[in-house]
């Protein structure tokens, strides 16, 4: 049972940084961050393979977050800079066993996690 758990949501203001965190059991898997902001729908952020040497970003984040990590500790990250109140949304990591990595459509994951929440403060 592959299981995933965010962790490093929190409120900051806008211009503030914050890094969140995935940790995931079992094998190692393409990751990617996705995010849904209240009456909106779940939206992709960012994509990182297995090796960790390709990274793919929606345009919307480009240039402010960064998606890496570290398989020694199986973990996922997502720094976060430059937030703005548009960015307030609760962040979930995902794991996808098969598939390009510019595949970001949410029904070629296999697994999600709970989802950690961001506020950014005007």
């Amino acid at each position: 049972q592959v299981q995933l758990v965010e962790s490093g949501g929190g409120l900051v203001q806008a211009g503030g940084s914050l890094r969140l965190s995935c940790a995931a059991s079992g094998r190692t898997f393409t990751m990617a961050w996705f995010r849904q902001a209240p009456g909106k729908e779940r939206e992709f952020v960012a994509i990182i393979s297995r090796s960790g040497g390709d990274t793919y970003y929606a345009d919307s984040v480009k240039g402010r977050f960064t998606i890496s990590r570290d398989n020694a500790k199986n973990t996922v990250y997502l720094q976060m800079n430059s937030l703005k109140p548009e960015d307030t949304a609760v962040y979930c990591c995902a794991a996808k066993v098969f598939g390009d990595l510019r595949l970001t459509r949410q029904d070629a994951f296999n697994y999600w996690g709970q989802g950690t929440q961001v506020t950014v403060s005007s």
